[in-house]
């Protein structure tokens, strides 16, 4: 599977531009999208500097020449800071070295959030630690070899991690948009390349998906998933970069309305509860 390139990253967002938006005619085109020369002119480069660039010759682009191809190509902010680190490289300091294990206090952290289900996960999207909301709501990692705490791999491989989510297609394409963000800017590119080799030949799905180029940047949202016994649950999610710990995020769900927050608190209740019977 190919790894991404700056070439086949400007290709992908040309071709998805429509050349009636901008006044040009939508006959005899061999392919979607606008053309390589069209999309100089926008960016006032030259066209055969511009092909180049999608060809892989030439050498690196300017930051300057790197802001006018991304007003031609009207990028988003996620796909921006992308074609920056695609055509620019990483910043000096930026090297990715894997996360072994996490500081105490952030996991005192995410066990002060008692119905909230929370977790960490790494730029290649492997998760490193979560508390007990986590397990009881969204998944068990306890019983889950170490090597395999990887949320691409849950969403593409696991059946019954993908039957509970409720919109699995919108999930999935966030997922692998997010992921080729994120390993892409903390310079973990050779790391996440076994990942996508593997889920390739493993689902058409996710091969389709990844090459897409799509790149999205997690946040705030919502999600549905269904529950063994709760049934759906209507959930909040919150993204957060860990101070001082550019390879680590925290996502935190929060129930979306008082019907969701009451099942959770019962259940949790209840489960501590059976925790404390069994143990006297």
């Amino acid at each position: 599977m190919d790894q991404p390139s700056l070439g086949s990253f400007l290709k992908s967002r040309r071709a998805r531009l429509d050349p009636a938006h901008f006044g040009y005619s939508a006959a005899r085109r061999r392919t979607p999208g606008l053309r390589r020369e069209e999309v100089a002119q926008r960016a006032n480069i030259s066209p055969t500097w511009y092909t180049w660039l999608e060809q892989g010759r030439g050498g690196a682009p300017s930051a300057d020449v790197l802001a006018r191809i991304a007003s031609a190509l009207m990028l988003t902010e996620a796909e921006r800071e992308h074609l920056y680190i695609l055509g620019l490289g990483c910043s000096p300091d930026l090297r990715y070295r894997g996360v072994e294990d996490i500081p105490m206090h952030l996991q005192r952290t995410l066990d002060a959030l008692p119905f909230s289900p929370a977790l960490i996960r790494t730029p290649t999207w492997d998760v490193v630690a979560w508390n007990r909301a986590a397990t009881l709501l969204l998944t068990d990692y306890t019983k889950i070899p170490k090597s395999e705490r990887n949320i691409l791999r849950f969403l593409f491989c696991d059946h019954r991690i993908r039957a509970a989510q409720e919109d699995w297609d919108r999930v999935a394409r966030f997922v692998v948009a997010s992921l080729r963000a994120d390993s892409t800017r903390a310079g973990a590119r050779a790391e996440v390349a076994a990942l996508v080799e593997e889920l390739s030949c493993t689902s058409t799905e996710f091969a389709t998906l990844w090459r897409c180029d799509d790149v999205a940047k997690e946040g705030d949202g919502t999600k549905r998933i269904r529950h063994s016994e709760l049934g759906v649950l209507e959930l909040e999610f919150s993204a957060f970069a860990v101070e001082g710990r550019p390879d680590l995020s925290m996502i935190v769900y929060n129930a979306a309305n008082e019907d969701t927050a009451g099942r959770i608190a019962a259940f949790i209740a209840g489960q501590d509860m059976a925790a404390a019977s069994s143990s006297s």
